[in-house]
């Protein structure tokens, strides 16, 4: 089921970082994030709700200068 509230999400194991694009543009990493977490939010049928539940405010998060796109960087 799409999102309501993330547009998209990408996680990268080897930092340990969440990178999450919210519908309004918005986009933040989320630091020192487990694996599993991941995993699950990847399998959630609504990603929005675990989301809230299992990652935001549970993790130190700074939110990007700008939305990163698929063959860059985060800025």
């Amino acid at each position: 089921m799409p999102s309501t509230v993330i547009r998209r999400f990408e996680y990268r194991p080897d930092s340990r970082e969440l990178l999450v694009e919210f519908v309004t543009g918005r986009c933040y990493i989320y630091a020192d994030v487990p694996e599993d977490q991941a995993a699950k939010m990847r399998g959630a049928f609504a990603k929005g709700v675990y989301f809230n539940r299992h990652i935001r405010g549970r993790y130190a998060a700074r939110e990007l200068a700008k939305p990163w796109s698929d063959d860059k960087e985060p800025h």
